[in-house]
């Protein structure tokens, strides 16, 4: 059992320092890497049904986790999928996992869900990393962020049609339990909810770009509560019989995972029109320079997706997403400037 040096033994709680390369620690290279990704996300997000995309993004995390016996595996809410590292001895639980949230994406949804799985020795043979940094939200919540390249070189190589976990024939459906959607969307209270992707390009310094990543940030710190999209008051619920006292919503918001680095900086914000043609402006002449991509989207409204692990309910973790398209959109910006610079050379 490779596991002693799989998750880091610190969480930082500031999270300017999960933007130094520094506080990542390699995973070892036995260690499994899945993903799952919603093929076509922003048509399915372009007729309404973004809070079914991030339901099933989300369901790989519940599942695994549910039939793991315990969440302390390294993972990453993406909008319209999810990554995660699990040791080698992991593997049947995650290969059957994967394919149950595929049978239930596809059966229960009508979405179709691409699920892969591969080790970190394949990932470091082809020239990236998979080195992961833990960030406390809050004193209960904490998340994992990755580094390395890995978790991106996976993705394309799954949309590519490799390293798929081709469909079982079990029917059995996967344990779900503790994934809730409670929540009506949260207007923003700012101006817009920015959906930001933005990643080091393959040549640039690990330094430079955090240190850009910090400009970015600062002008998304300075805003009321750092720009944090959940409000402050507790939100709408869904169904009427869900009563909160503000002491439990005060920790939903500060568990929220609304920034978090999965391979480059992943944002969902509330902030002023002002803001984002500042960072915009940053983005714009560092991409010009050749040192980064990014992909942005601006909504109305910020969806969360909740998840209670039934042993541990004080862990409970919000994912965040913009309800117009969010993440899903914000990479298909970001993919098409690729194309286009591949293209060009």
């Amino acid at each position: 059992m490779a596991t002693t040096h799989a998750q880091p033994n610190q969480a930082y709680h500031e999270f300017s320092l999960v933007l130094d390369p520094a506080s990542y620690e390699p995973l070892p290279d036995d260690w499994l890497i899945g993903v799952t990704d919603v093929v076509s996300s922003t048509s399915a997000i372009r007729s309404g049904r973004y809070e079914d995309v991030n339901y099933a993004g989300a369901s790989i995390i519940a599942a695994l986790g549910n039939a793991w016996g315990s969440f302390d595996f390294p993972f990453v809410f993406r909008g319209d999928g999810a990554a995660f590292a699990l040791p080698a001895h992991g593997m049947a639980t995650a290969t059957s996992a994967l394919r149950q949230v595929a049978t239930f994406a596809s059966t229960s949804l009508d979405l179709v869900l691409r699920v892969g799985l591969m080790s970190v020795d394949e990932i470091r043979a082809n020239g990236r990393d998979v080195r992961i940094a833990q960030y406390a939200a809050s004193e209960n919540a904490t998340y994992a962020m990755f580094a390395g390249g890995g978790l991106k070189w996976a993705e394309q190589q799954i949309k590519n049609g490799r390293y798929l976990v081709e469909p079982g024939k079990s029917t059995t459906k996967p344990d779900l339990t503790g994934l809730t959607c409670d929540w009506t969307p949260f207007p923003s209270q700012q101006g817009e909810i920015l959906s930001l992707l933005v990643e080091p390009h393959e040549d640039a310094s690990p330094k430079a770009f955090a240190s850009l990543a910090s400009r970015v940030l600062a002008v998304f710190d300075a805003g009321p509560r750092q720009s944090h999209p959940v409000p402050k008051d507790i939100a709408i619920p869904k169904d009427c019989e869900t009563c909160l006292d503000p002491k439990t919503w005060s920790e939903i918001v500060s568990n929220s995972d609304f920034r978090k680095y999965d391979d480059g900086l992943r944002l969902t914000v509330d902030c002023s029109v002002e803001q984002i043609e500042a960072v915009e402006a940053t983005l714009v002449a560092a991409k010009a320079r050749g040192e980064v991509n990014f992909g942005l989207h601006r909504q109305s409204h910020a969806l969360m997706t909740c998840f209670v692990p039934s042993g541990r309910p004080d862990q409970h973790l919000h994912f965040l997403d913009g309800m117009g398209g969010g993440y899903a959109k914000a990479a298909e910006m970001l993919e098409a400037s690729e194309h286009a610079m591949a293209s060009s050379h």
